[in-house]
């Protein structure tokens, strides 16, 4: 672990309200809340996990985490939270190394966490059919570092997918019931699908798809989290609970039920 911040290093900037911003130390000018503009490359050679000051405010700089780099994420879509990408994680048993598409990419953020675990030697095929979301999708997976492990199409992936023996498909569109069939044909054996839908009605409709494939393990969850807040007074729940985001889908590949 580097102890000193170099040129070419993303970093993160923490303020006392917890407040994150991700800088590319080779990029260019940032704006800072209640700094102003930042030049990146005056960090180079501050010392991680220190305090720095610019402007009247103090941060600490530190080297970015995965979660980091989701909360940095710039919007323009509603985004699947790292709640729910985790479970994506680990219900579609995604590792180093494989090829997983996804359709809807958004604003980047899951595309992050698919490109952070597939990273060094797999990829991430995105679909997405607005050229606008797949542009700005790419600017924050750029700003992250990940931008090298990200294929994207500007393509309907309910009209077809051109990829064959896939690891993991995803959808986070509207529609995925449309997308089950092209979704088998394109996966391995054992291969992985997931479908994220904010609506229960769009849960059933692709339920009753995949048991029109050979897919088995269907089950579908909902992620409810809540927060202790733990102090010297006494411990309670935070009254800020994560209620429902969405629905997640999973199944997986076999050749015959």
């Amino acid at each position: 672990m580097k102890t000193n911040v170099e040129m070419g290093d993303i970093v993160v900037l923490i303020d006392s309200a917890y407040r994150k911003y991700l800088v590319h130390t080779s990029g260019k000018t940032d704006k800072i809340r209640g700094v102003g503009v930042l030049d990146p490359s005056s960090l180079v050679g501050k010392t991680y996990g220190k305090k720095i000051e610019l402007g009247n405010k103090l941060f600490w700089v530190v080297a970015p985490s995965l979660k980091d780099k989701l909360t940095c994420v710039k919007r323009r879509a509603q985004i699947i939270l790292p709640r729910d990408a985790a479970h994506i994680i680990m219900n579609c048993a995604i590792e180093s190394g494989q090829i997983v598409l996804e359709a809807g990419i958004g604003s980047g953020s899951l595309t992050t966490v698919l490109a952070t675990a597939v990273a060094p030697t797999g990829n991430v095929i995105s679909y997405d059919l607005r050229e606008d979301f797949i542009e700005h999708a790419m600017e924050n997976l750029r700003h992250s570092g990940l931008d090298g492990f990200v294929t994207t199409k500007q393509k309907d992936v309910t009209l077809g997918i051109d990829e064959e023996n896939l690891d993991a498909v995803i959808l986070d569109i509207p529609d995925p019931w449309d997308a089950v069939s092209h979704a088998w044909n394109a996966l391995k054996v054992s291969g992985y699908f997931c479908a994220y839908s904010p609506l229960i009605s769009q849960v059933e409709l692709t339920v009753n798809a995949l048991h029109q494939k050979p897919f088995i393990e269907i089950k579908t969850m909902e992620n409810i989290q809540r927060e202790m807040i733990v102090s010297e007074h006494g411990t309670r729940p935070s009254f800020d609970m994560l209620g429902h985001t969405g629905y997640l889908t999973f199944a997986r590949k076999v050749l015959q039920l």
